[in-house]
């Protein structure tokens, strides 16, 4: 058998730049004079977690701030602005469902973000992508380790039982990449507006649109 492994919520449909508007919407809410310029958003996502970065970022700026308040706010805030704004698939992501399950190829969701951050994109983007889209959905509960770790993948392979050299993963960011590829599992990155400019090398491929025929051929199909 094998599987296709979505690694994040922007593999899915780019949600990068209302991640963005999200945490600055949080800042003012919490009555904090920080903007996040995109210049500067691109430069913090080498490394995954939100709630890490507002902490990185306050003791840069020698201020004592609950970064998991913070994050809380702007998780609930991302989830509003993800009900409103009208998302669509990533060219590619539809036809790459339809032929996994065409095929019988497990297809997973692997990511470490909150439960409630998975509802509200997959309730915003069904009946095309939804919960039934996927054999396996990983989320913030799943592991204790976030990316770059391995954990998620290793958890997603063992409740699929599957091998990682039987399977395929799709990324978006540096941190997606090396977990996959900490965990042995082929990665194919797919990288959104803002991470285009990344460090991709340690994956297969990086592209601009998934061709389902490229992936289920790496999947093994």
């Amino acid at each position: 058998m094998s599987a296709i492994l979505f690694g994040s919520i922007s593999t899915i449909a780019d949600t990068s730049e209302l991640q963005r508007r999200a945490f600055n919407e949080a800042f003012a809410a919490h009555g904090l004079d920080w903007n996040w310029t995109r210049a500067d958003y691109i430069s913090m996502l080498g490394s995954n977690g939100g709630a890490n970065r507002v902490a990185d970022y306050a003791k840069s700026k020698g201020a004592d701030v609950d970064a998991a308040a913070v994050h809380a706010t702007k998780s609930e805030i991302f989830q509003k602005l993800v009900g409103e704004a009208g998302l669509t698939p990533r060219p590619g992501v539809v036809e790459t469902l339809a032929a996994a399950k065409k095929s019988d190829v497990k297809v997973g969701f692997v990511t470490t973000t909150s439960a409630d951050n998975i509802s509200a994109l997959l309730d915003s983007l069904g009946p095309d992508v939804s919960k039934e889209s996927f054999d396996i959905i990983v989320d913030s509960s799943s592991v204790s380790e976030p990316k770059p770790d391995a954990a998620s993948y290793t958890f997603a392979l063992d409740k699929l039982s599957e091998n990682a050299a039987d399977c395929v993963a799709i990324e978006d960011n540096e941190g997606g990449v090396a977990a996959a590829s900490a965990a042995g599992v082929t990665c194919i990155a797919f990288p959104n507006e803002n991470t285009a400019e990344g460090d991709f090398s340690a994956a297969v491929e990086s592209v601009d649109a998934l061709d389902s025929g490229r992936v289920t051929a790496l999947a093994g199909v």
